[in-house]
């Protein structure tokens, strides 16, 4: 009956009219709406965030345009399934109009064996490839693959989009279910799904499983509603960001028991161990930075060690690349260091780089002063000329403010010597 399943699948929409959210690649006169409406649809991939209608809109491009439609999932499907597919659609192709067009689900899961295999039919034409990714496809896709694509960012649905999405859901549920449901408070639900269109419409459905037939919605009791199904929640990796993001706030708070917990978590779930490997990689330097800097060569060789040795071993060494991240002192001094400096361009404008700076590979550029008065800083003690390098309108400007650590703070004193003049350190 169709009343048992999901209500995110009795409600996915079936056309762009009814598709809520994506106005930047839908919406009217938008680049891919165009091409939707005349027909000419290249391979592409969609990446972005869970819930945020991928898999939706690669069914509603295959139904616009009649095409034969194949779906496969990188989590299931190997070589072999992939040559099945073409083949079926090369028969089809001396039958149907437009070439079959080829879902695959979390294409980034996809080896690279398995990506090859999809290279000659996208090459061909055999198939017009749509792949779904939450990783970034330039980490994911092999680049021969990559640039037979077109890639479309999808964003996180915005509140306006999540509100009508309810005002949807509550008639669907009127209509179909006699329930009804009034919505005396949303916050709740709107913190709980993060922007995600099919977590807001399980935590509808949840809500809709006490049997009542007038339910009153609202903030304590989809607080309440939730945490009693937090297991439901998460059966179907609905809860995939919020565990890698308790996993990281938990190594940033230096807390190795709850970091191998979540850890744990999300072995268990099956999640791809390259992933958690690659999330190491990025907080070694955001959130440890200088105050460790053996934490990214830890955490770089803990991704090469998993990507070499898999599961079920690899946990091992995640465990030890978590914990010793856990432990270690932090800072994100750096990762300060360059949003500054981004925005002190972004503000100031691309402001002439100094003569005395300048590369002199011609005669000319020397004659006009290039590289003139440059410093060599092997010929002064200590190895330092204290010449400036900034552009003359942010001389003495601080971008880099080391971090309080133990190892940052000698790096102050070093710094404080070094430009006691220059710079206020």
């Amino acid at each position: 009956m169709q009343q048992l399943l999901p209500l995110a699948e009795n409600m996915r929409p079936t056309g762009l009219d009814d598709y809520i959210g994506q106005k930047h690649l839908v919406g009217e006169n938008s680049t891919l709406r165009k091409m939707i409406s005349t027909g000419l649809i290249p391979s592409m991939i969609f990446w972005g965030p869970p819930g945020t209608g991928k898999t939706t809109l690669a069914n509603i491009i295959a139904k616009s345009q009649n095409r034969p439609f194949y779906t496969l999932s990188a989590i299931s499907s190997g070589v072999k399934d992939v040559r099945e597919v073409i083949e079926k659609a090369k028969e089809n192709n001396l039958f149907s109009k437009g070439n079959p067009i080829l879902f695959i689900d979390e294409i980034h899961r996809f080896s690279k064996a398995q990506q090859d295999s999809l290279l000659g039919a996208v090459e061909k034409g055999t198939v017009t490839l749509i792949g779904a990714t939450t990783e970034n496809p330039s980490f994911e896709v092999i680049p021969a693959l990559l640039s037979r694509c077109q890639i479309y960012i999808l964003k996180h649905l915005e509140k306006n989009d999540l509100l009508e999405l309810i005002e949807r859901a509550t008639q669907y549920i009127k209509k179909e279910r006699g329930i009804t449901m009034k919505i005396a408070e949303s916050e709740a639900m709107m913190r709980l799904c993060g922007g995600d269109a099919r977590k807001l419409l399980n935590i509808i459905d949840i809500l809709c499983g006490s049997g009542k037939k007038e339910i009153s919605v609202t903030n304590d009791l989809v607080t309440e509603t939730i945490q009693q199904n937090i297991a439901l929640y998460d059966k179907a990796g609905e809860m995939h960001y919020d565990v890698i993001s308790a996993f990281i706030k938990s190594i940033r708070g230096s807390d190795p028991n709850a970091a191998v917990y979540w850890l744990a978590r999300m072995i268990n779930g099956g999640e791809d161990p390259s992933f958690i490997a690659r999330r190491l990689l990025i907080l070694a330097s955001e959130d440890i930075g200088n105050a460790n800097p053996t934490a990214l060569v830890i955490a770089n060789n803990c991704f090469q060690a998993v990507n070499v040795i898999g599961y079920p071993e690899c946990r091992i060494i995640l465990s030890q690349a978590t914990v010793y991240l856990a432990t270690s002192p932090k800072s994100n001094s750096t990762y300060m260091a360059i949003n500054n400096a981004q925005a002190e361009v972004e503000a100031t404008g691309h402001l002439p780089v100094p003569l005395h700076l300048r590369n002199a590979p011609t005669k000319l550029m020397k004659d006009i002063g290039y590289g003139a008065d440059y410093r060599y800083s092997h010929d002064f003690e200590n190895n330092f000329s204290g010449q400036e390098h900034l552009p003359e309108q942010l001389a003495g400007k601080i971008f880099y403010e080391p971090g309080n650590n133990q190892r940052e703070q000698q790096t102050r004193e070093w710094l404080k010597k070094l430009w006691r003049e220059q710079y206020n350190y």
